[in-house]
């Protein structure tokens, strides 16, 4: 692994999050993606990226009512992670090696970066992620408009703003033989 890609965690509220981030604490407002979950229907949300030197960045969502509430106090989740920066043949080998444990974790490309997630058995979700080839543009074109998205967002206009999400964009969820037993 590279270095830390970026680590998450949902907040309350996004606005309240970036006064204390960005101008208190000191780091950049870069990026900010409003998307709609594909695990959850009907829910959208607003991911923000804080960047630090390194390229690494702290993340924060917040959730659209009604699920906003659910995670901020549910039980962990996926939206609750570390990042690890990764290549492509790195992200490989590790979904290989937990292919042949046969141990559950799902793969997800959002177009902006491709992402391998996996809980460890103490509750730690990890997402191994790689970024496309094209991310100086996707990187430049987001710290353009990072602050006009998260004010539109937190105003009402839910839709999402990522061009680069793969048609038909869904989640894979390994192993298919535990998935198929379990349902």
């Amino acid at each position: 692994m590279r270095r830390l890609h970026h680590s998450a965690t949902p907040v309350a509220d996004q606005e309240v999050n970036r006064h204390f981030i960005e101008d208190l604490i000191g780091l950049p407002l870069t990026a900010t993606w409003c998307e709609e979950s594909v695990t959850t229907p009907g829910m959208t949300f607003c991911h923000t990226f804080y960047e630090l030197d390194d390229g690494g960045a702290l993340a924060f969502f917040q959730m659209s009512a009604p699920h906003d509430q659910e995670f901020l106090l549910g039980p962990t989740n996926r939206y609750n992670h570390v990042a690890l920066c990764a290549d492509d043949v790195t992200q490989q080998a590790v979904h290989e090696r937990l292919l042949a444990a046969d141990y559950p974790h799902l793969v997800q490309d959002h177009g902006y970066v491709k992402s391998l997630y996996v809980t460890s058995p103490d509750g730690l979700e990890l997402e191994i992620a790689v970024d496309p080839p094209n991310v100086r543009e996707i990187r430049e074109k987001r710290m353009a408009d990072a602050r006009g998205e998260l004010t539109r967002w937190l105003g009402g206009d839910h839709r999402t703003n990522n061009d680069w999400r793969p048609e038909g964009h869904s989640v894979t969820r390994y192993p298919a033989r535990r998935a198929a037993a379990d349902a």
